[in-house]
């Protein structure tokens, strides 16, 4: 019985790909992921907003890198760290979200997920679905869409 009704919590779940930026957890629908890469050569562009760190090549596709520090008003990453990227893909266009570290897949149900606390930043607010307390800490769940939206109106 326990086993059945594990299944349909399972079930019951949308599973998100875990992420950090910056020492914060946060999770993106896995529906929209459609690589994770390592570190990756990154050409600047300029004229960008800051939060274009650039692009990259990924098997002969021109890929937007945003860097999720810089979009979510976050100290820059140190020197020698090497972000991950994660390629999503938005109206037909490649991009990578830049974050500290990649996580795993994990099931997250609606019904656990709470509203965004007030006293969140205004700029996460801005690109959160909500939260969920997962392991001891908070996990924010990113609008991908939100997230991309570089100069909409900010």
């Amino acid at each position: 019985m326990r086993t059945q009704t594990t299944q349909s919590a399972v079930a019951d779940a949308e599973l998100y790909l875990t992420l950090t930026v910056a020492a914060q957890a946060c999770g993106v629908p896995v529906l929209v992921v459609r690589d994770v890469l390592g570190p990756q050569t990154i050409t600047r562009i300029p004229l960008a907003p800051p939060e274009v760190a650039g692009s990259l090549n990924l098997r002969g596709r021109i890929v937007t890198a945003v860097d999720l520090r810089r979009r979510l008003g976050l100290p820059a990453r140190p020197v020698d760290a090497q972000p991950m990227s994660i390629v999503v893909e938005m109206a037909g266009e490649l991009y990578s979200m830049l974050a500290d570290s990649v996580g795993e897949v994990v099931p997250l149900r609606q019904d656990e997920s709470a509203a965004n606390p007030p006293t969140l930043d205004p700029v996460w607010r801005e690109v959160s679905l909500g939260v969920h307390r997962r392991d001891g800490q908070l996990l924010i769940v990113l609008d991908v869409e939100r997230v991309l939206a570089i100069g909409g109106g900010r």
